[in-house]
């Protein structure tokens, strides 16, 4: 599938909705802007959420740790 778009003063350029539909992009999807040898490649990126964990949510993952222990058999742990 092949387009043509503008940049317009700001610099922002369209993606035409069908070439939206077809990748699944959305609104406020980050993309990477990589120059090849061809020309420019544009395509999705993945983000992942990181949690940074507080005492208490160590806490917790020690004591589900500690309740699956306690039903596994003495062997397995």
């Amino acid at each position: 599938m092949r387009d043509r778009v503008t940049i317009n003063n700001r610099g922002v350029i369209t993606i035409p909705a069908k070439l939206r539909e077809a990748y699944g992009l959305k609104a406020d999807d980050e993309l990477i802007l990589e120059s090849v040898a061809q020309g420019i490649l544009l395509r999705p990126s993945v983000s992942v959420p990181v949690e940074i964990y507080s005492e208490e949510r160590i806490a917790e993952f020690a004591a589900d740790e500690q309740a699956v222990n306690a039903l596994l058999p003495p062997s397995a742990h």
